[in-house]
């Protein structure tokens, strides 16, 4: 997942994390991953896109990032500032149709 957008709650930080998926989205809702941003990751080789359509919202830390196997840390890397901000606008034009989805706190 990547993150979005967070804010402080408490001593625990609210995060809004855009899902990554296998799934080719339709047209205009999901940014393609690249295969070089994918192996700076650690991520597998199939292709994967950044969902534009959907955030989930939860308080970090918490039970809904689960760690790759055999790593202790969730925290995978940045993408580069081009993807980010290509991921951003296209969240902004989705913004009429955004689902808000809130996950385990």
């Amino acid at each position: 997942m990547v993150v979005v957008a967070r804010t402080v709650v408490g001593d625990r930080m609210q995060l809004l994390v855009a899902p990554i998926t296998h799934s080719k989205p339709e047209e205009g809702e999901g940014v393609e991953v690249p295969p070089p941003v994918k192996r700076y990751l650690g991520l597998d080789r199939e292709r994967s896109w950044i969902i534009t359509t959907e955030l989930n919202r939860f308080i970090w830390p918490g039970p809904d990032i689960r760690l790759a196997p055999g790593d202790d840390d969730p925290f995978y890397g940045e993408i580069p500032a081009r993807l980010f901000e290509e991921m951003r606008s296209a969240i902004l034009a989705n913004a009429a149709r955004l689902r808000m989805t809130k996950r385990t706190e």
